[in-house]
């Protein structure tokens, strides 16, 4: 397959890239209804089309996918935009507490939603050593 395996187009590419001379073989695969829906369904979670998802799932042989690593790094990039949010959100309570000498009642609800992004970035990176 020519091109990159980095992410560059990563947010709408469903189709794989064209190759030069194009793909002479083809496979005809019959599944039954609930097999299809499984298909669609796990198809439409990575973005990608049936085919593309099948020849992923069989070439990867054990390892992530590339659908698989594009989730994998738009969920860390939606961790890492959350976390400089919450960076910023306790800058601010900082800057207020050490300016006024007292403590915004949102503080106590900006450390929680800290907390629970720590959790959620925890959570993930179990998750990512798991597989």
């Amino acid at each position: 397959m020519s091109g990159s395996s980095g992410f560059a187009g990563w947010k709408s590419r469903r189709r794989r890239a064209n190759i030069d001379g194009g793909r002479l073989h083809r496979h005809e695969v019959k599944v039954s209804p609930a097999e299809e829906a499984k298909l669609l369904a796990l198809a439409e979670k990575h973005r990608v089309t049936v085919p593309r998802l099948l020849i992923e799932a069989a070439l990867s042989e054990g390892t992530e996918s590339p659908s698989e690593r594009r989730d994998q790094f738009m969920q860390l990039s939606n961790l890492q935009r959350l976390v400089g949010t919450v960076a910023n959100n306790i800058n601010q309570i900082a800057r207020h507490a050490n300016a006024t000498g007292e403590v915004p009642a949102e503080a106590a609800a900006s450390i929680a939603h800290a907390r629970a992004v720590i959790v959620r970035i925890d959570r993930h990176l179990a998750e990512m050593a798991g597989r």
